[in-house]
């Protein structure tokens, strides 16, 4: 079949080149061009003209065509980068330890780790008893599990309770459809049991033979149903659990941290719902925490008597509560941390001893110790002023000892352990980045630009330090804002690549992430969206008034909803960028959000509206950046995408490009890479995913008059 289909492209790759790339009398690579076919689709009754909307048709050997014409035009317009490629390349894989291991973490009697040997692109998962000198135990090794595929992922990992079985789900495609299998880690044997078309993680009830998992849509790949399956049992009579009706909503299964009771979570964009069962009996009914209501968010846990509920009842920014066991409903629930305007809860652990609070607060992760004897309370110091921190994994109650993750724009990933009594912090692994790497060659900041009404956007950077505020340095600006992400300021050991020549790398924490608290996220959703995209661009202008560059050499970076914010942000200031690399991009957001078959989009209403309600059709099709692609000169572009992607399909970048190549004016390049063997995240493999890196490196390097 793959032979056939080249056989096909290389025809079709002569007929997409021929007259459309003949407008110009240009030497070098002639780019190809997409043919029109004319599709109405109207709303609202509203019309619109969709050229490119054949592009959507997968199996269509001239859509193949196309994507590999583009692949190879990109290969000919920069294969005099080439030698930098590799350059940077070696670099940036060169920083990396090759034969490496995590720290590990304990878990009933075992302790857990993962692991890389030299020149292997993926992990081995790995335990020891608990005891000195004992002998490995492998538990999945994915360079085996990879042999003969382009692509492969493996997600879930779960012990069972009597640590003799796992469960875990294996991708080879990247559409995130994950066939779950069982390993009995006493034999090594994998157990014929394979479900297909799961969510990849199962949770096993206490009886060690039984797990429940989520089904996905094979078409929308929506998680909307749970089953439970018995070992030996022939999984297509698999006996149905729940099934998730509303499409706004995602489902999934998972165990406490107690492992005594078991959750199924229902999650839209707003609200949530939880059912839960004692994990003794698999058989039992599952009750419902609290029914769901539109703006309640609540998320539990299991400690003691009671569950634990971090909440958006009567709180913007969340509050923690507490219930008894089997008194669930929200007229019972008691405050334990109450609601507070300027500080954001994000999470929370339980100890026996101790509660562990992940907050943020002017923009920065915090970790609060609270006892649960005296109520006495402290913050971990971290010590530097721009910084990600975050609680790590602590599967045990009975420890003093909380797991916690640090790093910052020129700290390395750090990971420690830190006693909540005596306060004695332990820095167990720091990432140890080859190559000559010296944090105190760079300086990071943390700055704000005024927004067009008035609201401070905060922003971190780095460069070498001594960087002159000159206007001109080079200067990439990178950001997302969307889904209440907060794009934190930690370490990229790639991005030095980029920093050692020159260059300043910029976080614009904008409008639509959760940096500021949840009013800083609904300030960009919805009916406030463009806030996301003007603050990027007041970032942008904020950077050259201030000296750090100029429009000649600032550069944009973001990915799929960041993706989105590219498209918009070229629509609106195109003067203002010298080159952008879009990533995944959401820019046919229009053609998406009307079409409930593709994936994400019933359950993202709540993000960005439905367009069938014509309020939020209009305010969509204003920003859409397909839908507002003009005839104008548009920076330098370096658009990427994958074949299987589940989260953005390839067509929408494939189709904004070859609607960009028909109507832009001016010169400067535009490419599309297309990942034919990989989806949303590009290369599977510890290694192979920085050559990606470093063609989009290149590029902005080569933009910037930089060739070595």
């Amino acid at each position: 079949m793959r032979r056939r289909i080249f056989a096909v492209s290389i025809l079709a790759v002569f007929v997409v080149l021929l007259a459309p790339a003949c407008k110009k009398a240009e030497t070098g690579p002639r780019p190809p061009a997409a043919e029109v076919v004319p599709k109405e689709l109207t709303t609202h009754g509203h019309t619109r003209v969709d050229n490119y909307y054949w592009l959507r048709e997968r199996e269509n050997p001239k859509v193949i065509a196309y994507l590999e014409a583009e692949n190879a035009y990109l290969k000919a317009a920069l294969k005099h980068t080439e030698p930098l490629q590799e350059k940077l390349y070696n670099e940036i894989v060169g920083r990396i330890k090759q034969t490496d291991m995590s720290v590990p973490f304990r878990d009933r009697g075992y302790v857990y780790y993962t692991r890389f040997e030299e020149g292997k692109e993926y992990p081995l998962y790995c335990r020891k008893k608990d005891v000195p000198d004992a002998p490995e135990e492998n538990l999945i090794d994915v360079n085996a599990l990879a042999e003969g595929h382009a692509y492969c992922h493996v997600s879930g990992l779960d012990v069972s309770p009597d640590n003799n079985l796992i469960a875990y789900g294996e991708d080879d495609v990247s559409r995130r459809l994950y066939t779950l299998r069982f390993k009995n880690l006493a034999t090594g044997e994998t157990l014929p049991d394979a479900i297909p078309n799961t969510l990849g993680p199962a949770a096993w009830a206490g009886d060690n033979k039984t797990v429940f998992y989520t089904l996905k849509d094979t078409t929308t790949l929506r998680p909307y149903k749970i089953r439970k399956h018995v070992l030996g049992a022939d999984p297509a009579k698999n006996q149905h659990v729940y099934t998730e009706t509303d499409e706004t909503y995602e489902i999934y299964v998972a165990p406490s941290k107690s492992k005594k009771f078991l959750f199924i979570v229902s999650e839209s964009t707003l609200s949530t719902e939880y059912r839960y069962l004692d994990a003794a009996n698999p058989d039992g009914a599952w009750k419902v925490v609290e029914p769901r209501r539109r703006d309640l968010e609540y998320h539990v846990e299991h400690f003691g008597d009671k569950l634990y509920i971090h909440t958006n009842w009567q709180a913007k920014n969340f509050r923690l509560m507490e219930t008894p066991l089997g008194k669930t409903a929200k007229e019972n629930w008691r405050e334990v941390i109450p609601h507070r305007g300027d500080v954001l809860l994000e999470g929370f652990e339980l100890f026996t001893k101790y509660l562990v609070v992940q907050e943020r607060k002017a923009g920065l992760p915090q970790i609060r110790v609270i006892s649960w004897q005296d109520k006495a309370e402290h913050a971990v110091d971290f010590g530097e002023a721009a910084y990600t921190a975050y609680i790590g994994h602590n599967p045990e109650f009975e420890t003093d000892w909380l797991r916690f993750h640090y790093s910052s724009l020129t700290t390395p990933d750090s990971t420690y352990d830190y006693h909540l009594g005596t306060r004695e912090k332990k820095l167990l692994k720091r990432q140890e980045v080859l190559g000559g790497f010296d944090p105190l060659n760079y300086q990071a900041e943390r700055l704000s630009a005024a927004a067009g009404d008035g609201v401070q956007v905060p922003i971190s950077l780095v460069g070498r330090k001594g960087f002159a505020n000159n206007g001109r340095n080079p200067l990439l600006l990178y950001g997302y804002g969307s889904y209440g992400y907060s794009t934190d300021p930690d370490f990229n050991s790639a991005i030095f690549s980029l920093l050692d020549r020159g260059f300043i790398f910029a976080i614009a924490h904008i409008r639509g992430g959760q940096e500021l608290g949840r009013a800083w996220y609904e300030d960009g959703k919805l009916l406030k969206k463009k806030n996301t995209f003007t603050d990027f661009i007041a970032c942008a202008e904020h950077l050259v008034a201030a000296g750090y560059t100029n429009p000649d050499k600032l550069f944009a970076m973001g990915g799929s909803a960041g993706g989105l914010l590219m498209g918009a942000g070229v629509n609106l200031r195109p003067d203002l960028f010298r080159g952008v690399i879009a990533a995944v991009p959401f820019v046919d957001v229009m053609t998406t959000m009307l079409d409930p078959t593709i994936p994400l989009t019933t359950s993202e209403y709540d993000e960005w509206g439905n367009p069938n309600v014509k309020e939020y059709y209009d305010y969509m099709l204003s920003y859409s950046p397909y839908d507002n692609v003009a005839a104008k000169e548009y920076p330098a572009l370096f658009v990427t995408t994958g074949l299987h992607d589940s989260q953005v399909q390839y067509w929408e970048p494939a189709k904004w490009v070859a609607k960009l190549r028909a109507t832009k004016t001016g010169r400067r390049p535009l490419y599309l890479m297309t990942n034919m063997e990989a989806g949303h995240g590009g290369a599977s493999g510890r290694f192979r995913q920085y050559r990606e890196t470093a063609a989009e490196y290149a590029f902005l390097l080569d933009l910037a008059g930089i060739r070595d």
